[in-house]
């Protein structure tokens, strides 16, 4: 089993349709199978532990290795320019195996203080779970960042950039340079950004997370996740992680999302666009007292984001004077727009994220970085997800109901 190295001189779009996939050898079919078996026919003894081989070992079982799985894998591992990539069950399965592969009793972790809910969350946990200590700052102010690593503590750093949902931007690569002044690892999760967006092992970090649920997967059917990096880093947390603690991705979920990955870079180019158009819209509304959108000229991390990003993707926040009251009509009245969570699926999705809700559960800051995230968010913020829908659809949807 060899497994499908990235494939650096062809572009993005070319290499989500081809990257992974191979001529079925038997059949001739074009389109990878979905191989759901959960074990392999071997043509001599072989090892009972995945510690008895090296990467080349062949397919035995399913929880180490499954040839659709692979596919998807080596699509992620060439579209981020990575050595390698190993999937998980979920995003958050993604997300555990690199705190708990990664990261010991002793150990310091160095977090961002807004990024998806769930991950900080699992990173608060550490210290009750394996007696980890993490300190939360602000990724975008690189002063914060060091003055908060403990020399020879700090194993990781962990980022979002675009983060969720404030959609504040991070510089990867001076993050990184700082990440190997002190001899950590920096793990960004790239979820929306995707690697249409950025590449973050281009720029110098370790380990890139996904979630695969939203745009790479893109329809909104199916749950997963991936981590990719150096094959060192990715090898280990497949033979650990992986295997002995079962984060495992089906062969079937795997199918449909690398099925969508094919489309990635033609659906990020429209899901850009497409939020371009809103945020632009929301900016001039009279009614809304504040868009968050790094595609936008007076965002804070604009000029970083274009340095940094080759589209701005779809996530976008806003603010209203009466957060809670529209938030109670929006499941009521909304047609076109889903009132949901998640993001990145084909239909844009908009959620109601209360500030003080935020604050006590998912992020439980210290009193500076909580007057920091009241400042963007004020008393709430409209998450939107902008999907595929023609912009103008989805303008004056949400034109009909912020003036009534």
């Amino acid at each position: 089993m060899t497994r499908s190295t990235s494939s650096p001189n062809y572009r993005q779009q070319t290499k989500a349709v081809l990257a992974g996939e191979a001529v079925d050898p038997i059949t001739g079919a074009s389109t990878p199978s979905i191989v759901m078996s959960n074990s392999f026919v071997v043509s001599e003894p072989q090892g009972f532990s995945i510690n008895s081989f090296d990467e080349e070992r062949p397919y035995i079982y399913t929880r180490w290795d499954n040839p659709t799985v692979q596919v998807l894998e080596g699509k992620l591992a060439s579209l981020e320019n990575a050595e390698d990539c190993a999937c998980f069950g979920s995003g958050m399965a993604a997300t555990a195996a690199v705190l708990h592969g990664f990261l010991s009793s002793g150990d310091h972790i160095v977090a961002s203080d807004v990024h998806y809910a769930g991950a900080s969350e699992l990173i608060r946990s550490l210290k009750g779970s394996i007696n980890v200590d993490s300190t939360r700052v602000d990724t975008s102010d690189l002063d914060m960042v060091e003055d908060s690593i403990r020399p020879g503590k700090t194993k990781l750093i962990w980022t979002e950039t675009p983060s969720n949902p404030l959609l504040k931007i991070t510089d990867l690569r001076a993050l990184a340079d700082l990440a190997t002044k002190y001899q950590a690892r920096l793990v960004v999760d790239s979820t929306v950004a995707t690697p249409i967006a950025t590449r973050p092992i281009e720029l110098g970090v370790d380990l890139v997370v996904h979630s695969l649920s939203k745009y790479i997967g893109g329809h909104g059917d199916a749950i997963g996740g991936a981590v990719a990096g150096s094959r060192e880093l990715v090898e280990h947390l497949r033979t650990t992680e992986r295997v002995h603690i079962e984060g495992i991705l089906s062969p079937f979920n795997a199918w449909l999302i690398a099925r969508g990955t094919t489309t990635l870079p033609v659906r990020m180019k429209a899901h850009s666009t497409n939020a371009m158009q809103v945020a632009e819209f929301l900016e001039q509304h009279p009614r809304v007292s504040r868009v968050l959108y790094p595609g936008l000229p007076n965002h804070p991390g604009h000029e970083l984001a274009k340095a940094q990003m080759d589209c701005f993707s779809s996530l976008l926040s806003f603010c209203v004077s009466d957060g809670p009251e529209l938030a109670k009509r929006l499941p009521k009245v909304l047609n076109v727009i889903h009132y949901a969570v998640s993001l990145g699926s084909y239909r844009s999705l908009i959620y109601w994220l209360p500030t003080d809700e935020m604050l006590a559960t998912a992020y439980l800051l210290d009193e500076e970085l909580s007057q920091r995230y009241r400042s963007m968010a004020g008393e709430g913020i409209f998450r939107l997800a902008v999907g595929l829908e023609d912009p103008r659809d989805l303008c004056e949807e949400l034109d009909q109901v912020l003036s009534t």
